[in-house]
């Protein structure tokens, strides 16, 4: 099957209801341009809040099923797409999480997957948010095709790669939110992009599948100082790792880019990892360290 990728790349406002406007009139054009599977990037209804701890951002917080649910449940079924959005989620008083909707492309919202990998670090305050996910990790069949969807931090870990496309996932989704520390950049901004585009082309490579990426842009300053940098150069690689489409650093864009899922098979016929993996010897993956 042959299927057209859909990334929206843009900046965020301090306007959730301008922010979903906009996605939402970007997803239209996606549509209208022939995309077939659109993805957000993450936690696009607002600006990247997690660069402070402060229990005000909470009220950014919406219900699954939701207001933004509803209103991309009403694109997909009228242009016949299928959509990942994702969204700060609150499931109840005092537990939140970052969890992206997949909606098929006759509105039917297909389910929710919710971060596993909640990252701390500075500007990146991820755990005074966020509970780590209880979906586990999953796949979903889409008219389109067999998608995964994980979330920024997660695009780190191959096993959470792994074991999505275990369930025969041809897609990996990844919304991302992620820049630089701008006094950093000029020392460590080069490598630190490398890293982050090669270990989820290696995603592709390992699992023989596809894996498109949508990272915002623009320079975020909600709690004053430096800010974050996102550094855009949203992208789909192939099933070997391949880059197909790459976006800008700086521009508001609507990537599209087809596939033929069929590689997939091709691939890992003649890469056939999934194949050989010894999974009798794999027992000790499950530890934190092998001391």
């Amino acid at each position: 099957m042959k299927t057209t990728i859909g990334l929206l790349q843009h900046a965020c406002t301090r306007d959730p209801a301008q922010n979903l406007k906009k996605t939402l009139a970007l997803a239209e054009q996606a549509a209208k341009r022939g995309a077939k599977i659109i993805c957000t990037q993450e936690l696009f209804r607002s600006q990247y809040f997690c660069q402070s701890e402060d229990h005000a951002n909470f009220l950014l917080a919406e219900a699954i099923p939701g207001p933004s649910t509803a209103a991309f449940q009403k694109l997909a079924k009228k242009h016949k797409v299928v959509i990942v959005a994702s969204l700060f989620e609150k499931r109840a008083g005092g537990l939140y999480h970052n969890t992206a909707v997949i909606i098929d492309a006759d509105g039917k919202l297909l389910g929710i997957y919710r971060k596993m990998h909640i990252p701390d670090d500075p500007l990146y305050y991820e755990k005074f948010y966020f509970t780590p996910g209880d979906t586990g990790f999953r796949a979903w069949q889409t008219k389109y095709g067999k998608i995964g969807v994980l979330i920024c931090w997660d695009q780190w870990y191959p096993e959470g790669a792994r074991l999505t496309a275990l369930q025969g996932a041809e897609i990996l989704f990844y919304p991302t939110a992620i820049g630089w520390h701008p006094k950093e950049k000029a020392k460590y901004g080069a490598n630190q992009h490398g890293a982050w585009e090669t270990i989820q082309r290696a995603h592709g490579v390992a699992n023989g599948c596809f894996v498109a990426v949508t990272n915002r842009i623009g320079t975020e300053t909600p709690v004053g100082g430096d800010g974050i940098q996102f550094w855009g150069q949203s992208f789909v690689a192939g099933t070997s790792g391949e880059i197909l489409a790459k976006a800008s650093t700086d521009k508001e864009e609507i990537l599209l880019v087809p596939v033929d899922l069929g590689s997939v098979d091709t691939t890992r016929t003649h890469w056939p990892f999934l194949r050989d993996r010894r999974i009798d010897a794999y027992g000790d993956i499950t530890k934190r360290y092998i001391d």
